[in-house]
């Protein structure tokens, strides 16, 4: 049984954007912690019922990061990663591609995602602060600010590290908060 790596927990004080990119940041850590030391393998084994792997979990979350950050707050065109994705013809290619990766290139692929979200926060925070609205609606046409896209990407991590908790333990018996 691996023990997960330590993180540093979210402050207990401070402004209201250090305390959500705290708890984004402790959330972030412990997905990393969940899939870290696997083998390709493992990072591709799913726990029956359902199909989802480790290794879609860090796919997805990278375009989760380019997704609310880039193309929704900042209107920026897609990531070039994600524009040549035929999403009619697999609404769930993060999911599904990541078989196809190796743990090295999907840690790449998520940490420079999570990178590139920590420059464009800082820019719009910056610009705006966190009641700026988002430059592009959501898929279901509603406005969102700032403030709301880092509590859904603290929700987005939260709810997928419950999985990644199940996951790792069917694994190899680690578990961890």
């Amino acid at each position: 049984m691996t023990q997960m790596p330590p993180r540093q927990d979210p402050p207990l004080t401070g402004t209201e954007p250090e305390l959500l990119t705290g708890f984004l940041d402790f959330h972030r850590q412990t997905l990393r912690g969940k899939c870290s030391g696997l083998t390709r393998e493992q990072l591709n084994t799913a726990l029956p019922p359902s199909s989802m792997t480790l290794a879609g979990l860090l796919k997805h979350l990278a375009l989760v990061e380019d997704n609310w950050l880039s193309y929704v707050l900042h209107a920026a065109p897609e990531h070039e990663y994600w524009a040549e994705v035929d999403w009619e013809a697999d609404p769930d290619w993060d999911w599904n591609s990541a078989v196809e990766n190796t743990p090295e290139e999907l840690f790449a692929l998520w940490e420079s995602a999570v990178s590139r979200s920590g420059q464009l926060f800082e820019q719009a925070l910056a610009a705006g602060g966190l009641d700026q609205p988002a430059a592009r609606p959501t898929p279901s046409g509603k406005e969102v600010s700032l403030r709301w896209i880092l509590i859904h990407l603290i929700e987005e991590y939260a709810r997928h590290n419950g999985h990644a908790d199940l996951i790792r333990e069917s694994l190899d018996g680690s578990t961890g908060e």
